[in-house]
């Protein structure tokens, strides 16, 4: 370091004044002054020799240096500055290499410095190679084209895309002009820090200097597409590829196809395959793989094994990672035997089950709760020469803890630990998240003691467990203290950190809280994401308010937020729920208008919404609808869709019933009840009771609703005996009669002129607590005094006004009733 700060304050250049150069510098042959003058005492008078040494070494270098380029010996002048680079050079730095040389060959100074430059760049060193960048341009060289590719490309490998970007546009900025090389590496660069409309804009301003953009940069931006899935923008690069008269290649080919299949377009992926092929691009191992994953992802195996069949056929040898596709795509789809199967085929073909597939096996296993198969199959692997590492201990910890067996799960981490595996951050969250979900506070906090005392270090996952656990008890001041603590411990708090907190203050009201919260994330600028605008819009929408939820939507969307079709039912669900309902069907057209489309939840709350109104005609208008544009109804649409028909719209009500079943869409409960209803006051008992009959052979059991609506239906027929049987059966069935019930039984042995029989229902209703409407016993009263049964009137007369049932007094002829 003394060194260092030696030579620094020798060789520095200093802003506006003449550089002089060191005596000892003059010639290599000139020995050191014997006279010193006192304008620059040195910091170590006992070291001057071997200083004079060093420095004259150093001059030597640059001496040769210096001839080398004078003499046009390019390549013998970069041998040596690549020798001065290694940990032997007498330089401290490179930067003092170049200040040397800077005061001592002046002329020269422009060829050695993109020497230099394009060396640090070659080995990787970027912090010299920028630092001698910026002081080059301070000077005012401008580096070379060859350099400055060097040094962005180095950039881009070592995966500083920001540097890499900040240096381009720095360039740019500076008047020089880019080739297309450097065009590619910041296109590459800004694709992969996700900033796709930098990279675009990139390819739009080489293009409007005339420069034609490489099939790599196509390349790169059709996969930066794809990862996004923007197959639309996608499409129109590789469009651009044939209009500009390129050849695109298997990796072009490749980037789409995978693309398509990241979105579930298995059908374009096959045919972009074929394409391929007529354009005499052959499709190698990797389109084969990504059609295998596609297909895996889709859950399409037997489609998958023919093209398993077709790789073979056309040469090529499925490796360990197409086998694992398959293996992983069995194990989805639920298909353990043939995931069993492919193992012993690997296992014959000489392929070894690598830990990714392995792990996703035993993670299966374990979340069927096949425990036992799960420890057989790992002590087989470690049979094998396996060697199970924290992943797959973690996997069973985790196992264990989603059945809530936290003995097991304990038990596995001592196992780790007898194993001199090292319990991780991974485990211990796991074990922290599944004692808060089961409210266990005090284990919690003894297993983050614990994972401290292990020296596991807490990382933002386990302060976001924490704060959720936390947030979901009510407890906001340990989630704001914690939040403290990580910006102590110079953890800063992610976006999930602070959603976690807002989640919970909105689910528990404190929409004050939660917007502060909100502010306060946005002052420290920590960018809030759709997710965290969705939290807040639900929260409001919830409570009603909102003004205040339209407020956060435009804030969203003035900030540059896109809304998600999340955000858009959110906003319809709250209107409909204030009965503006026209209002939300509205937003209909701003969901398309902003590249999202509707989906079943959004016509299911549109069509709950206009039920609720008593809207028929629209719910069937807005069902129609759904289905031309191919969004499949689920039991949810047919809930409120039923429910909006009357007794005269019983043959609609019908047709939606087997409508259901053409969609394979089992009946449930709610549906049955509706049209059992519809059918009981229509008079149709015989339906009625054919679907209850058919809703109990599914196993569905009627419930208080079921029976009420069976009851009418009886009565709608005269069959007073029958409702007395369906009672009892009630009763057997361990429902017993409400309010409801017996209200409905005193009504229609009223409507039969049986009011012995009505009397006896009311003795039984008034007995367990329970009154009759107003109405019904104003018919009751009335037709017991019709019946010269004055007695059971008035009994009924005395019991009503005790009870206080306001509108009895009032009725002058339920009053006279009562004084006789």
């Amino acid at each position: 370091m003394a060194k260092r700060v030696t030579l620094l304050s020798k060789f520095s250049p200093i802003s506006q004044k003449k550089l002089q150069i060191p005596s000892s510098f003059s010639t290599l042959s000139s020995p050191p002054a014997k006279t010193q003058t006192t304008e620059t005492p040195t910091a170590n008078t006992n070291n001057k020799n071997g200083s004079f040494v060093h420095n004259h070494e150093c001059h030597q270098h640059i001496q040769k240096l210096s001839a080398f380029l004078r003499q046009g010996q390019t390549e013998a002048a970069q041998n040596l500055t690549k020798s001065l680079l290694s940990s032997e050079s007498p330089f401290p730095s490179p930067f003092d290499l170049f200040t040397l040389f800077s005061v001592t060959s002046p002329p020269l100074k422009l060829s050695f410095s993109n020497i230099l430059l394009s060396l640090l760049a070659e080995s990787k060193m970027h912090s010299e190679a920028l630092e001698l960048y910026k002081a080059m341009r301070k000077d005012g060289m401008q580096p070379s084209i060859t350099s400055l590719n060097l040094l962005i490309e180095t950039l881009a490998s070592l995966n500083k895309f920001d540097k890499a970007l900040i240096l381009f546009e720095e360039i740019i900025e500076s008047g020089f002009r880019p080739n297309k090389f450097m065009y590619g590496k910041a296109v590459q660069a800004a694709v992969k820090l996700g900033d796709l409309k930098r990279a675009q804009e990139f390819v739009d301003s080489m293009k409007k200097k005339g420069v034609s953009p490489s099939l790599f940069i196509y390349n790169v931006l059709i996969g930066g597409y794809c990862k996004e899935k923007r197959i639309g923008d996608a499409e129109k690069v590789f469009d651009e590829i044939f209009e500009r008269k390129l050849a695109p290649s298997s990796v072009t080919y490749n980037s789409l196809i995978d693309g398509y299949c990241k979105v579930g377009e298995i059908e374009k992926a096959f045919d972009l395959k074929e394409r391929m092929v007529r354009k005499n691009v052959e499709p190698n191992l990797v389109t084969f793989n990504t059609l295998v994953c596609g297909l895996c992802r889709a859950q399409r195996m037997d489609e998958a094994k023919r093209v398993l069949k077709e790789m073979e056929t056309r040469g090529f040898a499925p490796d360990g990672y197409t086998f694992s596709i398959l293996f992983d795509g069995f194990l989805k789809s639920g298909n353990a035997e043939s995931a069993l199967a492919l193992y012993e085929e690997m296992s014959g073909k000489g392929f070894g089950i690598n830990r990714y597939a392995l792990n996703n096996w035993l993670s299966h296993l374990c979340e069927k709760e096949d425990f036992e198969k799960a420890e057989q199959v790992l002590q087989k692997e470690i049979q094998k020469g396996f060697v199970p590492n924290e992943v797959v201990y973690n996997t069973f910890v985790k196992g264990y803890c989603q059945i809530g067996d936290m003995n097991r799960a304990i038990s596995m981490v001592e196992h780790m630990e007898k194993l001199e595996l090292r319990p991780d951050s991974i485990t211990f969250n796991t074990l922290i998240d599944k004692f808060f979900e089961m409210k266990d506070v005090e284990n919690v906090e003894e297993w983050l003691k614990r994972m401290r005392e292990k020296g596991v270090l807490p990382t933002v996952e386990t302060f976001n467990i924490l704060i959720n656990g936390y947030g979901k008890m009510c407890l906001f001041d340990r989630c704001f203290a914690i939040i403290e603590e990580m910006e102590k411990g110079g953890i800063k708090p992610n976006i999930l950190s602070y959603g976690s907190l807002i989640n919970c203050l909105c689910k528990n009201g404190m929409l004050l809280e939660a917007e502060i919260t909100f502010r306060d994330i946005v002052s420290r600028g920590v960018l809030p994401n759709v997710q965290i605008y969705n939290m807040l819009i639900a929260g409001n929408c919830a409570a009603g308010k909102l003004k205040d939820a339209f407020r956060f939507f435009d804030e969203m969307m003035k900030h540059g937020t896109r809304p998600t079709i999340v955000t858009y039912n959110t906003l319809i669900n709250g209107l409909c729920k204030q009965g503006s309902v026209i209002e939300a069907e509205d937003l209909l057209s701003q969901i398309t208008s902003s590249g999202c489309s509707p989906d079943v939840i959004t016509y299911n709350t549109l069509i709950s919404g206009y039920s609720k109104e008593g809207n028929a005609l629209k719910c069937l208008e807005l069902y129609e609808n759904m289905k031309s544009l191919g969004i499949k109804p689920t039991l949810n649409t047919y809930h409120p869709l039923i429910s909006s028909c009357n007794k005269e719209r019983i043959e609609l009500a019908e047709r939606l019933f087997r409508e259901m079943a053409q969609m394979h869409l089992t009946p449930d409960l709610l549906v049955y009840n509706v049209l059992i209803r519809l059918y009981a006051e229509h008079g149709d008992v015989q339906n009625a009771f054919t679907l209850h009959q058919k809703m109990v052979d599914q196993g569905i059991l009627p419930d208080k609703m079921t029976y009420n609506s069976l009851i009418l239906g009886q009565f709608r027929r005269g069959n007073l005996s029958e409702t007395k049987k369906l009672v009892s059966d009630m009763k057997a069935k361990g429902l017993v009669p409400k309010g409801d019930t017996y209200d409905l039984l005193i009504r229609g042995y009223c409507e039969q002129k049986d009011f012995v029989g009505a009397y006896v229902w009311y003795r039984e209703m008034f007995e367990n607590n329970f009154l009759p409407l107003f109405t019904t016993c104003k018919e009751l009263v009335t037709g017991l005094r019709e019946q010269g049964m004055l007695q059971e009137a008035q009994i009924i007369c005395s019991e009503m006004k005790a009870k206080g049932m306001d509108d009895w007094s009032s009725d002058e002829s339920l009053s006279a009733v009562a004084s006789m």
